[in-house]
């Protein structure tokens, strides 16, 4: 067999492959979980040279579109990139598919994007990272950005927002309070801020609904490098309104280093205009626990260009690391 050969498998035997160290970690047990509806490889002499999975039954919606989605994506080089990427754009195709997108296994709650500019600063805690190198594959594709995002560096927490007292003193008006999540009921947080981020992310692209119990799933998996100061829950009227959910950069531990960063993970706010403001309150609170808990840095994480996330970080934040999510009509 060439190292050209495009073979397909099931998610339980790529889920089996050994992977080269520097592509990114993505377990068994996740793989066969995605249910992807087929698997691709590309192996050579010496191992795995280029695997990816495809899905095309249970997708996101995309305008008129019948999408297909390219996921679970390693390549040695852009040879092989180029040619499973061809061949999983040929078999979406044949499946009645008109848009590929990739990478993202499978939807937008799971790994997605590839970063294109990768700046100085090391990979944090919970971000997707791949081999400079594969964007090139894609383009090699014919593929081209769909959308761009971006995550962004505050290293001045001794600097405040001067509008967040007028803020806070009109949102206490109106009835929204503002507290840190208890994680002694995790469980039922979690349901708080399952009814928050399931709404105000309806409108992001690609946009799927996620089972509460899947949602709840990955976060469980965090939970024990949770700080309560660091998670702050608005409500109004005993219902959750908006949430801030942010982590220790662990990855700085992992590295050797002192542990001096938090990351704003999820920032999301019920669309009502009686919540304005309400994003940037819990980003200023936010800054201000972190500094109280020794942190000098926060990272505001992977945001779309274009959401509201981005005008709230401009205030405080500057540009750390770009990504790009990639799409491909099909003949």
């Amino acid at each position: 067999m060439t190292a050209s050969t495009v073979q397909i498998t099931s998610a339980r035997e790529l889920a089996s492959e050994t992977v080269p160290p520097d592509w990114p970690t993505l377990s068994a047990d996740e793989i066969v979980a995605h249910a992807p509806d087929a698997s691709m490889v590309i192996r050579g002499a010496s191992g795995l040279r280029a695997r990816c999975s495809l899905w095309w039954r249970d997708v996101p919606p995309y305008g008129a579109e019948r999408l297909g989605v390219i996921g679970h994506y390693g390549a040695v080089g852009t040879a092989d990139g180029l040619t499973i990427l061809e061949a999983a754009a040929a078999e979406l195709a044949r499946q009645g598919c008109t848009f590929a997108v990739g990478p993202m296994d499978g939807n937008t709650w799971r790994r997605y994007r590839l970063v294109v500019e990768r700046g100085t600063e090391p990979p944090f805690f919970l971000e997707p990272t791949n081999p400079d190198d594969w964007p090139t594959h894609y383009t090699s594709a014919g593929f081209t950005a769909l959308a761009h995002y971006y995550s962004a560096l505050n290293s001045d927490l001794t600097r405040r927002d001067e509008r967040m007292d007028a803020v806070a003193a009109r949102l206490e008006e109106r009835g929204v309070t503002l507290r840190t999540a208890d994680l002694s009921r995790f469980e039922d947080e979690l349901r708080r801020i399952y009814s928050v981020a399931e709404v105000s992310f309806r409108e992001a692209l690609l946009y799927t609904p996620l089972p509460e119990q899947a949602f709840a799933a990955q976060y469980q998996r965090i939970r024990r490098y949770l700080r309560t100061e660091l998670v702050f829950i608005a409500e109004h009227r005993d219902r959750a309104v908006g949430v801030a959910f942010t982590t220790p950069d662990v990855l700085e531990l992992a590295r050797g280093a002192p542990l001096r960063t938090a990351i704003l993970k999820t920032l999301a706010v019920l669309p009502d205009p009686t919540y304005s403001g309400l994003g940037s309150l819990m980003t200023d609170r936010t800054h201000a626990a972190a500094r109280a808990l020794g942190y000098d840095r926060v990272i505001h994480a992977l945001m779309h260009e274009s959401n509201r996330s981005r005008k709230i970080s401009a205030h405080t934040g500057q540009p750390l690391r770009r990504y790009a999510l990639f799409a491909r009509r099909l003949a």
